[in-house]
């Protein structure tokens, strides 16, 4: 990483005009800021160092990269370095020559002399244009995960600046999963033993070996079937026992069955199966359903959450959510994808939910509240109204946004005192309850360690009197009163 060329242009102005025209990249600019508030996704500084007259605008991360973000809702990485960027942009600058127009005959002769001055002066080499092109290819492929630029008060993502093709997200994902399938099959014991205490190598392995049906490969999968069950009934075991079922080897039936009796959720994740004994099609035919039903052999084919799930688990953890906000911002922007398939009329929020839940799991709280109040927003009846502004109260506190989260049980409670349907006239009684009084006690106690004690104060009374409703079992689980009450008296 340097920065000897944007040294140069601030100390000579000759030079800084020049890089501003023709070259569009005016330091005097940066003063001005981007068009609206942005920020990374993946956190850390943006430096804006120039703009353009078109309302683009030049940062400059962490790690010294260029990200260019234009004034229409478009960013990439247009160099690893002002260095590298300015280069590329002297180098492939162009006038649209018109041989009828002098007046753009005359912008071309400007154009090279300015380029050929400031090369010079910057210490730029010569470069064909074929070379500086690969140079921007291979920048603009680096903006995702690491720099994807959001609005910074509606979280929604900026698109790429190029359409360069990009690979699926569950080929990284599952690299290593069939680099092991790989070494599992040329025998490597060292691989076989590790694969036996690591679940998430054990699940990429399972998963290469889905999309990869070697029919060498039924030792293997018992190996991996009979660690798997280590982790009680996960979505690999279902798959480890569908492979091995597939094969329909009716010596595997005892196996199966060992496997399904490992504890209460495998027995029922693994209900159906063939009894000891059975025929080599009834059990083909028990693994063909399910693999019909869950798997299949096309990994586009997986669910989202399958490669966002598997990535963060990795450690890849921006890869997880860039592909996550990716798909919420679909959802935003066309409402019509929640539409049902049985009743189109009708919107599932199902897919918001565990948006919600996935990014609170990568401890993105921004955008998992992002997703929660598009999901309560699209609730209908009172009682999923009230269960969605519970959670969504949760993500509040979670993220420190407690004036919100104040907000948001009050409306709550709002719809508890005039719900509008009879969805509710139970909440009293059942778990539900249970959970609204604990999340008002959770915030209270929030907001007396924040040193809002009047607030807390008046929530305490909130939860007290939403406590004295409960009826049985609802009231006597609930949690968080004591110290809720020891932290507003403390404060007080």
């Amino acid at each position: 990483m340097t920065d000897r060329a944007l040294r140069l242009l601030r100390e000579n102005p000759r030079l800084a005009g020049l890089a501003a025209f023709p070259f569009a990249f005016d330091i005097d600019r940066a003063a001005h800021g981007h068009v609206e508030e942005v920020r990374l996704a993946s956190g850390g500084p943006l430096d804006i160092v120039a703009g353009d007259d078109t309302g683009g605008t030049y940062f400059v991360c962490a790690d010294g990269s260029v990200l260019y973000a234009d004034s229409e809702g478009s960013a990439g990485i247009v160099g690893s370095s002002v260095d590298e960027a300015l280069e590329i942009m002297i180098g492939l600058a162009e006038v649209e020559e018109d041989e009828e127009d002098e007046e753009e005959v005359q912008q071309s002769r400007h154009l090279e002399k300015a380029r050929a001055e400031l090369r010079a002066a910057l210490g730029f080499p010569e470069r064909s244009s074929a070379e500086l092109e690969a140079m921007l290819q291979a920048a603009l492929l680096r903006t995702e995960p690491d720099f994807l630029l959001l609005n910074a008060v509606e979280h929604n993502a900026y698109q790429l600046l190029d359409s360069y093709p990009r690979p699926p997200l569950w080929e990284p994902v599952l690299a290593s999963g069939r680099a092991d399938l790989a070494l599992l099959r040329a025998g490597d014991v060292a691989v076989r033993d590790a694969l036996a205490d690591d679940p998430v190598r054990r699940r990429l392995a399972l998963r290469a070996a889905q999309f990869d049906r070697a029919g060498g490969d039924l030792e293997i999968l018992r190996h991996l079937l009979r660690h798997e069950a280590k982790s009680s009934m996960t979505d690999e075991l279902r798959l480890a026992a569908t492979l091995v079922g597939l094969r329909g080897d009716t010596g595997d039936l005892p196996l199966l069955h060992e496997v399904r009796e490992t504890d209460f959720d495998t027995a029922c994740g693994l209900g159906g199966m063939p009894e000891p004994g059975a025929s080599a099609d009834a059990l083909r035919e028990w693994a063909q359903e399910l693999d019909d039903t869950f798997f299949g052999a096309d990994p586009a084919d997986e669910p989202l959450h399958t490669w966002t799930d598997l990535a963060r688990d990795q450690g890849m953890t921006e890869l997880a959510r860039v592909a996550l906000i990716r798909e919420l911002d679909e959802i935003v922007m066309d409402q019509s994808r929640l539409r049902r398939t049985d009743t189109p009329q009708a919107l599932t929020t199902a897919p918001l939910g565990a948006l919600a839940r996935h990014f609170e799991e990568l401890g993105d709280h921004t955008q998992a509240l992002r997703a929660q109040r598009l999901y309560t927003a699209l609730q209908e009846t009172a009682w999923d109204r009230v269960s969605a502004l519970r959670d969504q109260a949760r993500l509040e506190r979670a993220a420190t946004r407690l004036q919100a989260a104040v907000r948001t049980l009050a409306a709550l409670r709002g719809i508890l005192e005039d719900p509008a349907d009879d969805s509710l006239r139970d909440w009293q009684r059942v778990n539900l309850g249970r959970f609204i009084a604990e999340e008002h006690y959770a915030l209270t106690r929030a907001l007396a360690e924040a040193g809002l004690s009047e607030q807390a104060r008046a929530l305490l009374t909130a939860a007290h009197a939403i406590l004295g409703e409960l009826a049985g079992n609802a009231a006597k689980g609930v949690r968080g009163l004591a110290e809720a009450a020891a932290c507003v008296r403390e404060v007080s």
